[in-house]
């Protein structure tokens, strides 16, 4: 069932629940205020008709039937039951007017009474009247047929039955149209979502050119929805057509070498020694890559880190020994800061900033310093790392964080250009940012930035590295 069709019925139940409510609600109270009507006319007569025409002598004399109108009923009756005096249409049909035994205690006792009762064939209401002159003496009734009401209340049955169904069908018909207006705007993104499905045109856009309600909201967030799939897209196939670029070459070389191990008469023996070495250099370089593919496509995926407190002093001290061992030709100047608290992933966080420092060390000359640094605003904490190498021409700048990026290939050093890309995506995956500060000649500083926290975490829980002075410097080679 579409949705188009629930609403509607919907639509319809409701408007068929309200009319039946209505309807019964109406054919309940209308016989009430009817009868009430009748009982109140009846009483006034009876009021009037006892006032003209007093007892005499003892005895009740009421010529009624000079007072009562023809569809109207009176008679008198005694104590004891007994009839006395009947309009003359009564007398015509034979008939006298009931009065149950309780209606007959209640007159005795001076109240007047009413009841319905069937007279004839007719259904009457019959409203008696104790008469009195000192104490009770007679009973004065007189009645008038419930004919009239019956037969209106029959009809307004049928016209409320009519009225509802024909309603009932109206708002069917209208909800149907209504329903099919508001839910254009939703087939027409059904068909563009599958138009570019089938397309794969992901620069195509939900035309939509009404309000702001719900149905536009669901525009604009498809919309978006295509911009964000057609940017991913668009980074996939630059991904993968880079990964493709670059495999090429170690597999090619890999290849070329396997093909002269495989010559027959053999190559000598230098030239052998050369070509295994090349070939696992080659295979090492593409171990690399493959594994900074698929550390990237896990950041693309999208997958949450373990973010929690972070004591920086201890991990800077921990880089600035591993610096002093992958750079020995270096100088190593480690200012540790105070000790500060960050929220992040530890080991991600190690891992982008031993990316920074190989970078720095591969783009530093011997004799070189690279410098590590940290800290501290109100709300963040940034760690830097700063080297004096050749810096980062102002044009290169802007495109160092994309991926397989490389300005000056000859100077790689063996990189694939995805280094920077994933550190980007690891500090911005803990909720941070990477920066970058160069000047031609001079150097650059790579900062990452973390927001504090204001929770310390369990020091036994960490393995304590030997404690470094708050400043230590190790000369040049």
């Amino acid at each position: 069932m579409s949705i188009r069709l629930r609403l509607t019925l919907l639509y319809s139940a409701i408007v068929a629940l309200t009319l039946l409510a209505f309807s019964a609600l109406l054919y309940v109270l209308l016989p009430g205020v009817t009868t009430q009507a009748v009982k109140d006319r009846l009483a006034t007569d009876a009021a009037r008709i006892i006032q003209a025409r007093q007892p005499q002598y003892g005895q009740i004399v009421l010529p009624v039937s000079r007072f009562a109108a023809p569809e109207t009923y009176a008679q008198t009756l005694t104590l004891e039951g007994k009839v006395g005096a009947r309009t003359q249409n009564l007398e015509e049909e034979g008939a006298t007017l009931p009065l149950s035994q309780e209606g007959m205690e209640a007159v005795q006792a001076g109240k007047p009474w009413t009841e319905s009762a069937v007279v004839q064939g007719q259904r009457l209401l019959v409203y008696s009247k104790p008469v009195r002159f000192g104490e009770v003496r007679g009973v004065f009734q007189i009645a008038s047929s419930l004919e009239a009401q019956d037969r209106s209340l029959n009809n307004l049955r049928k016209i409320l039955l009519a009225g509802s169904g024909i309603a009932t069908l109206l708002a069917f018909g209208i909800g149907w149209l209504l329903a099919g207006a508001a839910l254009r705007p939703i087939n027409r993104i059904a068909r563009t979502a599958r138009a570019i499905g089938e397309e794969r045109d992901f620069d195509r856009r939900v035309d939509y050119r009404g309000p702001n309600d719900e149905v536009g909201r669901l525009a604009t967030t498809f919309n978006t929805m295509l911009s964000q799939l057609g940017a991913a897209y668009q980074a996939q196939r630059r991904l993968v057509a880079d990964a493709s670029h670059e495999l090429r070459t170690p597999l090619t070389t890999i290849r070329g070498n396997l093909a002269l191990l495989q010559r027959e008469p053999p190559i000598s023996p230098d030239d052998r020694a050369a070509v295994l070495t090349d070939t696992a250099e080659e295979t090492e370089r593409m171990s690399r890559l493959v594994n900074d593919l698929l550390l990237l496509a896990r950041a693309d995926a999208g997958r949450p880190l373990q973010r929690g407190p972070v004591r920086v002093r201890p991990l800077m001290e921990e880089l600035c020994r591993q610096a002093e061992v992958l750079g020995p030709d270096h100088g190593i100047e480690c200012d540790t800061g105070p000790d500060l608290v960050v929220t992040g992933d530890r080991d991600a966080l190690k891992q982008v900033l031993l990316i920074l420092l190989d970078n720095a060390l591969r783009f530093t000359p011997r004799g070189g310093t690279v410098s590590l640094f940290t800290s501290e605003t109100d709300h963040t904490v940034m760690m830097g790392i700063r080297d004096t190498g050749p810096g980062i021409r102002p044009e290169v700048l802007p495109h160092i964080f994309e991926r397989f990026y490389q300005a000056d290939r000859s100077r790689a050093g063996g990189g694939a250009g995805l280094g920077l890309s994933i550190a980007k995506a690891l500090v911005e995956a803990q909720g941070g940012s990477l920066s970058v500060e160069s000047e031609v000649g001079k150097g650059s500083i790579f900062a990452v930035s973390l927001p504090r926290s204001a929770t310390v975490p369990d020091v036994s829980s960490e393995l304590q590295p030997a404690r470094m002075g708050e400043r230590s410097k190790r000369p040049s080679a």
